[in-house]
């Protein structure tokens, strides 16, 4: 199976309608790839299928009918889901969320797509982070769901953790998320010096152009097997130092003595080891 994605390529991106989804398709289209969205909402085309990931039959015919169009997809996007919880009861929030990416990773297993990013979230970490962490930043060691979209995140990683043993080289990388932030919205940076701004975010945010050269980057250093990473931004939303964040918040906890003086509470050294660059800072916007 392939596991090195280049210009060119086909590939899938369920959630395409989505603010990750839209940044994604741009990014990937910007790239040179052919982009096969897959949402229940779109403009019907070459380029897009209406489908509901919550029916498994849907999503593998889905995924059968645009391979069998264009001689295989070579790697799959995973975005679509109930973004937070509150949209809908709880219980619904994980049903919905683990059957869906159950579908979307099983399909994609049967149908012989060997690279998958899927999106994971900032909340299998310990969102909204009423209790401390171990450590600060925290980073890809940590997993504590408490809510049960975040539940559920853990739930769509373990699946893929195992399913990368059920086919020959398949790789999926999933990516932990934090609050995506679109380009008309960096007016939320106005509270930056407020007390408690971001604090169940550990003060992170990602801007969505920056997500989306987070999975172009994932495809393209795929290899077999599974993986974590974080996705943020490398500094912190928060006007104050990542040290006083740290001291205000979460008095006591263990803070690296290398953190940088606005570096995210949620880590990102691990991508960044990887290549990730972000090119959009709050600070300078505008």
């Amino acid at each position: 199976m392939n596991m090195h994605i280049v210009a060119g390529m086909i590939i899938g991106v369920t959630g395409s309608q989505g603010k990750l989804g839209r940044a994604t398709v741009a990014r990937l289209r910007a790239d040179g790839h052919d982009v096969i969205g897959f949402d229940l909402a779109g403009p019907v085309g070459t380029g897009f299928t209406r489908v509901d990931l919550t029916d498994y039959g849907q999503t593998l015919d889905a995924l059968l009918s645009v391979t069998a169009r264009h001689d295989g997809l070579d790697a799959l996007v995973h975005l679509a889901a109930i973004p937070v919880n509150g949209i809908v009861p709880d219980a619904e929030t994980f049903r919905n969320n683990v059957m869906v990416s159950f579908d979307v990773l099983f399909a994609a297993y049967r149908a012989g797509i060997g690279t998958i990013v899927t999106a994971s979230s900032i909340t299998a970490m310990g969102f909204p982070f009423d209790d401390a962490p171990p450590a600060l930043p925290v980073d890809e060691t940590y997993t504590s769901a408490n809510n049960t979209y975040g539940l559920g995140k853990v739930a769509e990683e373990a699946i893929a953790a195992q399913l990368v043993r059920w086919g020959d080289g398949v790789s999926i990388t999933a990516l932990r998320f934090t609050n995506v932030v679109a380009e008309d919205e960096y007016d939320t940076f106005d509270r930056a010096a407020e007390a408690d701004y971001r604090r169940d975010l550990l003060g992170s945010w990602v801007d969505a152009r920056d997500g989306a050269a987070a999975i172009a980057l994932a495809l393209a250093t795929a290899r077999p097997g599974f993986e974590v990473y974080n996705v943020a931004a490398p500094d912190s939303g928060c006007s104050a130092t990542s040290r006083e964040l740290a001291a205000r918040w979460f008095p006591g906890t263990p803070v690296a003595d290398d953190l940088g003086e606005f570096e995210s509470l949620m880590s990102t050294r691990k991508i960044r080891e990887l290549g990730f660059v972000a090119e959009h800072d709050w600070r300078t916007a505008g």
